[in-house]
């Protein structure tokens, strides 16, 4: 927007922006999945946040949750398989300006993208990574994926899926460096905007495990919680997730849980009865390897261009 003041000069209006702002194509993901849900809560942290959208950037993999910048009006790209996170650390290291965000899913992040998300979550880049867990392989049509419950008929294993499930927490909280970790349903909005809004506010990488509904392919991965919440173990904590009395309410099992005491995490992280819902663990003092991998980055077009050619005078004859 813009105006003239009385001596005709140009006048540019602050920037505002809606939810409009941040919406890309048309979402073609199944009614009822849980991915629209965490997509329209993207799109008010971003708008509340007054995030530009030229200077935001949204990196996935393969699966159905990695259609994900697809959906949002910011920069994005849709990698390969099981890669987003490196990508998103190459964007960050070279971008550090930019505002990350990736969208990757069980199988893209637990299976093939494993390694990555290892060293991924040890280099703490500044950004935020959303895992939509369903359980299955959704985009292929339903395979055991790594976090798959035991016993569940998948096109893999018809008669039940034979080994326990990864748990992503402890093995994420087994990682050094690791420095925001939560877990948040998809079904209870509030929770979830203040869960990816913490994450988004955070200093380093925030990892949110969303615990996402996929009613074609992995129905029973959610029910239970959904229709039982007290099957769910709600963390509550003056550093935690922020939450009126109103969300509190859904949840009759709670616990006071202090997100720095990593032994504590790991405690209701292994707790596969019940689920806890919240903040896990917080270290506001773990390196940022984005802060790191920024340095020499103020260097003037001038001096890069006289480092390119002292480097090819080298080999002058």
């Amino acid at each position: 927007m813009f105006g003239l003041k009385a001596d005709w000069s140009l006048e540019v209006f602050e920037r505002y922006f809606t939810l409009g702002d941040y919406a890309g194509g048309e979402a073609r993901w199944c009614p009822g999945c849980g991915d629209l849900a965490v997509l329209n809560t993207m799109h008010r942290v971003l708008r509340d946040a007054q995030m530009l959208p030229e200077k935001s950037v949204v990196v996935s993999g393969i699966g159905c949750s990695s259609r994900l910048p697809h959906y949002v009006g910011t920069y994005g790209l849709h990698g390969l398989h099981g890669r987003a996170l490196p990508l998103a650390n190459g964007v960050k290291a070279r971008r550090p300006d930019l505002d990350v965000w990736v969208g990757t899913g069980d199988g893209d992040c637990f299976s093939i993208g494993a390694g990555a998300w290892i060293h991924s979550m040890r280099y703490n880049m500044d950004m935020v990574v959303l895992i939509f867990d369903n359980g299955i392989y959704g985009l292929t049509k339903k395979q055991t994926s790594p976090t798959t419950p035991t016993g569940a008929s998948t096109n893999t294993h018809p008669v039940g899926a034979p080994l326990p499930p990864m748990n992503p927490l402890t093995v994420t909280l087994g990682i050094s460096n690791v420095s925001f970790i939560a877990q948040v349903p998809d079904w209870n909005p509030p929770l979830l905007y203040e869960t990816i809004k913490a994450a988004h506010q955070h200093k380093g990488t925030g990892f949110v495990r969303i615990l996402q509904r996929c009613p074609v392919f992995s129905p029973d991965f959610c029910k239970p919680y959904q229709e039982n919440p007290e099957r769910m173990l709600l963390l509550t904590h003056e550093d935690g997730i922020p939450m009126d009395p109103g969300v509190k309410r859904v949840f009759s099992e709670q616990r006071e849980h202090d997100p720095h005491d990593w032994l504590a995490a790991m405690d209701v992280a292994r707790d596969l009865s019940r689920p806890p819902i919240g903040l896990i663990y917080l270290d506001t003092d773990a390196p940022v390897y984005s802060e790191q991998s920024a340095h020499g980055m103020d260097i003037t077009d001038g001096e890069k261009l006289a480092a390119l050619n002292a480097a090819l005078d080298r080999f002058a004859v």
